[in-house]
């Protein structure tokens, strides 16, 4: 966005939050003119897990006059969503997540249809054309979604996602986000027992309704906790300052393995702390 902002000449806002929380109604309303463009929102935040109005925001962004664009990384294939129902305009996400894609799992983008004829993609390449064979002079952008195409698609990489799009549609979205909610509980429950008597605290909403489907701990070791259960084989991820992030894939994680991750996070932290 930056770097978008700055080759066109155009102001970027950033909205500074709670890093426990994420962007509210009431954040937005005040920065949201007739003069924005664009507005650049997490459906769920990526440190807290903080998971934000999208039917409310979208509407304020479109009371302003201004387009928004969603990223659901850390929804998509958790947590419902209804995009043509709340007149979303644009989402990108990834797929190694949620929808367990693995390495080099390609991203995605919607946009809604009304806006397919309008936008244009700047970086044109031979699968977003008209007719990908003409190899003619002048580039002519394909119909409908296909026209935000650039690049080949990664065959491969794509192939594991095809098994677990139909995998999602076979569970329901609402059984999975069930199974979500019912995982990041177990895992607050575990770290209130066995990680808050070691001074660990949640920098996730304790609302189920305000969550996605991780959960952030945090404590002043967790950079070389994070290392050492690496090195063990369990593998969260760290998030600067002190944030260590448990993803909890609903269709993928068990609850007796949230257990043992858990209990190891217990154990290298003790052990930290006595070194």
């Amino acid at each position: 966005m930056e770097g978008i902002a700055r080759e066109l000449g155009l102001e970027l806002d950033v909205i500074e939050v709670d890093r426990t929380i994420g962007v509210t109604a009431g954040q937005l309303s005040t920065v949201v003119s007739d003069e924005t463009a664009l507005v650049v929102l997490s459906h769920v935040a990526y440190r807290s897990g903080y998971l934000a109005d999208m039917p409310g925001l979208t509407r304020l962004a479109h009371d302003a006059g201004a387009l928004i664009l969603w990223d659901v990384c850390h929804s998509a294939g958790a947590v419902p969503m209804q995009m043509d129902e709340w007149s979303v305009d644009i989402a990108v996400g990834c797929s190694y997540k949620y929808l367990n894609g693995g390495p080099g799992a390609p991203a995605f983008a919607y946009v809604r249809r009304g806006l397919q004829a309008e936008l244009e993609q700047p970086i044109q390449g031979w699968m977003g054309a008209a007719d990908v064979f003409a190899m003619a002079d002048v580039y002519v952008p394909a119909q409908g979604m296909r026209r935000f195409l650039s690049g080949t698609p990664p065959v491969l990489a794509m192939q594991p996602i095809a098994d677990m799009v139909d995998l999602v549609a076979e569970a329901g979205i609402e059984a999975i986000r069930t199974k979500s909610v019912a995982l990041t509980e177990y895992a607050l429950r575990l770290t209130d027992a066995l990680l808050a008597p070691l001074g660990v605290t949640v920098s996730t909403p304790r609302d189920p309704e305000l969550r996605g489907s991780h959960i952030t701990v945090s404590h002043p070791r967790f950079r070389d906790v994070t290392a050492a259960l690496w090195r063990r084989g369990v593998i969260p991820d760290f998030r600067s300052p002190d944030g260590l992030r448990i993803g909890l894939s609903p269709l993928s994680t068990s609850f007796a393995e949230v257990r043992l991750g858990i209990d190891a996070v217990r154990e290298e932290l003790e052990r930290e702390t006595a070194a």
